[in-house]
């Protein structure tokens, strides 16, 4: 043996293996504190991290817009968005008529449905849609998936944002705002129940529905909006509503490593996981391999392709 090429063997043993076990970060966009993204992201980051090797972190931030573009940009190596705001980003359609596509968001998982509710003050007599019109309504930030959804209401009722007393507000100032009396609605797009509705209930609420020929115009246009109903009591005293919902999806870019992506889409289907996920939080329960693949807008990511392969649930 040649004792002088040992220390080399051994170097590059070394560095292999750093290489191999590099600690990696996973950021994950998400949402306002008052929403669904951000529990649901804090549940799905503990899942995907793996002690030396992956660290993942759930961040608050406006929501699915801010997301989509935060992650094409590099600011963020993945997040929470819509559906049809990925979609549209990727294709360069609907909201991103007209400017730079960002084809290079990639699919991690679909991951549950986010309903579309509008609050109102039970005082002071709105029983529809159309009776926001000169109202105080609260349609969350520029870069919410929220104030997209809101904006497609609207239009589907006959209504824009002139008609109203709009305020682009997070959904914990717009619920102080309701409580104190100075605004009389709010649009909220995410999963039920929500604790940004459900800390309004002593206050006296109402969801208004979204359903008949509106409803129809609205699925008509976007592909990705699907029929919903608030069941009762989903949030105490309130009856069931119609509404429409779309799906929550986890996006990524198609430069992030595909060996990372792999490793989080399989740990996050792990029997620990779909565990963890199921008791921690509602919505969660949704979040299974079943799911993972249905309403896909954009391409999946090759890891999480390889991983669905692997399980059979994709070819």
């Amino acid at each position: 043996m040649n004792l002088k090429r040992i220390p080399l063997l051994l170097l590059a043993t070394v560095l292999a293996a750093g290489q191999v076990c590099a600690q990696q970060y996973l950021r994950i966009g998400t949402g306002g504190t008052a929403g669904t993204y951000l529990p649901v992201g804090v549940l799905i980051a503990s899942a995907v991290s793996q002690p030396g090797k992956i660290v993942a972190t759930a961040q608050s931030s406006n929501g699915s817009l801010g997301n989509v573009i935060s992650i094409a940009s590099g600011a963020l190596e993945s997040g929470f968005s819509q559906a049809d705001v990925a979609s549209w980003a990727y294709h360069g359609n609907g909201i991103f008529e007209g400017k730079p596509r960002l084809n290079g968001l990639r699919l991690i998982a679909n991951l549950y449905p986010e309903t579309i509710h509008v609050v109102v003050r039970r005082d002071i007599g709105i029983k529809a849609i159309a009776d926001l019109r000169g109202k105080r309504v609260a349609l969350d930030e520029a870069g919410s998936g929220t104030l997209i959804s809101a904006r497609q209401v609207l239009a589907a009722y006959g209504l824009s944002e002139a008609d109203l007393q709009p305020e682009y507000i997070k959904p914990n100032q717009a619920g102080d705002k309701l409580r104190a009396g100075t605004l009389d609605a709010l649009f909220f797009t995410g999963g039920a129940p929500a604790k940004a509705i459900t800390d309004l209930l002593a206050t006296g609420i109402d969801l208004l529905p979204i359903d008949g020929p509106p409803a129809q115009r609205m699925r008509a246009a976007s592909p990705f909006l699907a029929t919903d109903t608030i069941a009762a009591d989903t949030y105490p005293g309130i009856v069931a509503t119609p509404t429409l919902a779309v799906g929550a999806q986890w996006v990524t870019r198609d430069t992030l490593d595909a060996e990372l992506v792999y490793q989080a889409t399989k740990s996050l289907y792990s029997a620990a996981a779909q565990q963890a996920l199921a008791q921690g939080h509602v919505k969660g329960r949704y979040i299974t391999l079943a799911n993972a693949v249905q309403g896909a807008g954009i391409p999946f990511h090759p890891g999480a392709l390889r991983f669905y392969k692997e399980m059979g649930v994709l070819k």
